[in-house]
């Protein structure tokens, strides 16, 4: 897979950090409150536990980024090559427009994408509850490893992206690139959450986060179609 690409992924995930205030900052809030009082003596502790989280919510990305590429290949054995691949890069290019005009704040439309992982979630979400309160690091990242199969517009595009990846392994290798991405904000807003949560609430921030992943759609296309 070229650098380039998933270098994109990376930013994507840091940039969507806008998003994730809003979508995981009251699930990181619940993570915290509900460690025990021996995980919660320390920063440090806490810090091991919010990396456990994340480790385990990067690797359900991971085996989701799997899955969606091996999709992408069956695709490519159904329909030509250079047909199937021209299509879904196509794809994967209007859904970062998409995820940019959602990050902005511009268009709402992918919450639409939200809702088709309900059912997905409603499956998942009591083996969540099951996990907590989480007394070990093992706990935590199984509990991770559910809360990455929450509805989120944002995961879901990046899903999309990895479908026209190629293979199973560059389909993991670009959600992984994603998920490291996401994973400075998250565990910011573990540790700092209120000071997290002010800075990205600024609007121009959104905006700024928004154009740059448009940007990324935008050139995709350029180079597809000029």
């Amino acid at each position: 897979m070229v650098a380039g690409t998933l270098a994109a992924a990376f930013l994507v995930g840091l940039l969507g950090g806008v998003h994730c205030i809003g979508m995981c900052g009251g699930i990181v809030g619940m993570l915290t409150a509900g460690l025990q009082d021996a995980a919660r003596s320390s920063l440090g502790r806490i810090f091991l536990y919010h990396l456990a989280y994340n480790g385990g919510r990067i690797a359900g990305y991971t085996l989701a980024g799997a899955l969606m590429g091996t999709l992408g290949t069956l695709i490519a054995e159904v329909v030509p090559i250079q047909h199937a691949q021209r299509a879904l890069y196509t794809l994967a290019a209007i859904f970062m427009i998409a995820l940019g005009l959602y990050l902005a704040g511009w268009w709402r439309g992918l919450a639409t994408v939200e809702r088709a992982g309900v059912g997905l979630w409603r499956l998942l979400e009591p083996l969540g509850r099951r996990l907590a309160p989480v007394a070990g690091l093992h706990q935590a990242i199984g509990l991770g490893f559910v809360w990455a199969w929450l509805p989120c517009g944002l995961v879901y595009s990046v899903l999309i992206w990895s479908v026209s990846a190629g293979s199973a392994m560059e389909g993991a290798l670009l959600m992984l690139a994603f998920g490291l991405g996401t994973l400075p904000n998250l565990l910011a807003m573990g540790m700092l959450a209120g000071a997290a949560a002010r800075l990205t609430s600024r609007p121009w921030i959104g905006r700024a986060a928004g154009a740059l992943v448009m940007g990324f759609g935008l050139h995709a296309l350029w180079q597809l179609y000029i």
